[in-house]
């Protein structure tokens, strides 16, 4: 049976990042784009090609899917999106401000009373707090009011066959995409997403759906779209197998001012402990033991850094969008939507800013659909 639940109103794990393949449009076009949308042959060679390796590996019928593809549309408006460069690199404090407005906040806190048996089922059974669950979604999609207008089949058709850059990710993306949805009973021209092929309110690209993806009601599907308690079940799932630790801190904040940072790296990676950090003479607060892991983040700001101290939880969430900023601004929302949910004041908005000395900031390649933000 075939379902067509998935809303049109409404790139989180595993997403497809194109800053480190950056190119002028005119090359990334394949010789076969036009200006205008227009279907694919499904004679074309690497067309075909796909269709008979899927078929084969997974067990399809050729002409079905070959049909399938007489209906999937190559998008110049994709391609243009995924090859156009960011202006500039958004600073700290360019970038918190997009996620940590009011009414992502009062509509975080909304959701919670709206959801909060989904949520509180979620949190049970993955360890991962609500408010970390809801700041995703925040982040994400704004609760689900940007889920992204393409088709998917056409954004991973688009990429996989006519973005060179790209293409072998995209198309095993594809290839994730066709097995979910017979595995999901989807019409797989129905869902819809952001240019780059993530879904629903949690924008999980389709093999992160096929791994982590949760039936969070028990009514035998996984609707990323429509039912809030498969979305937090999925959230808190992904956060669970990448690592989350049940009631441990996110992050801290820290004065680096006389702290020695020569020689620490800025990569996404527990390579230090929260020992090691403060022998440096980084001064933060947290209940952790020395031996914790921990990784310095540096946060670029206007007139130098803003530094903070990530925990294992915090590499988790880089797990699902690999930036500093990123999961930074999902913590601060979480911690937003938590105070105004309890009645509690915000939390202060910055921390003490040092000189940007030995340590620059990492290059963040994190973004969200919700913004169309590329930091």
């Amino acid at each position: 049976m075939t379902r067509k639940r998935l809303s049109p109103r409404t790139f989180g794990p595993a997403r497809c990042i194109a800053r480190a393949f950056l190119c002028l449009l005119p090359a990334a076009l394949a010789p076969g784009s036009a200006a205008f949308a227009q279907a694919f042959d499904p004679a074309r060679a690497d067309v075909a090609a796909f269709v008979a390796e899927v078929s084969q590996k997974h067990g399809f019928a050729p002409e079905p899917l070959a049909a399938l593809f007489a209906q999937t549309e190559s998008k110049p408006s994709i391609l243009k999106a995924i090859a156009k460069p960011a202006e500039r690199t958004l600073g700290w404090d360019e970038y918190r401000p997009k996620f940590l407005v009011e009414r992502r906040i009062v509509r975080g806190a909304a959701v919670y009373g709206e959801k909060q048996a989904e949520l509180e089922r979620a949190q049970a059974n993955s360890g991962v707090p609500i408010d970390i669950m809801l700041g995703i979604v925040g982040v994400e999609t704004f609760y689900g009011e940007n889920i992204g207008k393409h088709r998917v089949i056409d954004a991973l058709s688009t990429l996989a066959f006519d973005y060179p850059p790209r293409q072998a990710f995209f198309r095993k993306e594809l290839e994730q995409y066709l097995v979910m949805a017979r595995e999901e009973g989807l019409d797989p021209l129905a869902p819809v997403g952001s240019y780059a092929g993530a879904m629903g309110l949690p924008q999980f690209m389709p093999s992160s759906f096929r791994s982590y993806a949760v039936d969070g009601d028990a009514d035998g599907k996984r609707d990323l779209w429509n039912d809030w308690a498969d979305v937090f079940a999925s959230v808190g799932n992904y956060l669970k197998v990448h690592g989350w630790r049940a009631g441990e801190p996110v992050l801290a904040t820290a004065n680096a001012a006389n702290a020695r940072l020569e020689g620490l790296e800025s990569k996404l990676a527990l390579t230090e402990t929260v020992g090691s950090l403060r022998a440096r003479g980084l001064k933060f607060e947290t209940s952790l033991p020395d031996n914790a892991p921990a990784m310095l983040v540096p946060l670029r700001v206007a007139g130098g850094m803003e530094y903070r101290v990530g925990f294992t939880n915090f590499y988790a969430i880089t797990r699902y969008n690999r930036s500093h900023m990123y999961a930074s601004a999902v913590s601060d929302l979480a911690d937003a939507i938590a105070a105004t949910r309890n009645g509690r004041p915000l939390p202060p908005a910055g921390a003490v800013v040092a000189p940007a000395r030995a340590l620059p900031a990492a290059p963040d390649s994190g973004w969200s659909t919700s913004t169309g933000t590329k930091p």
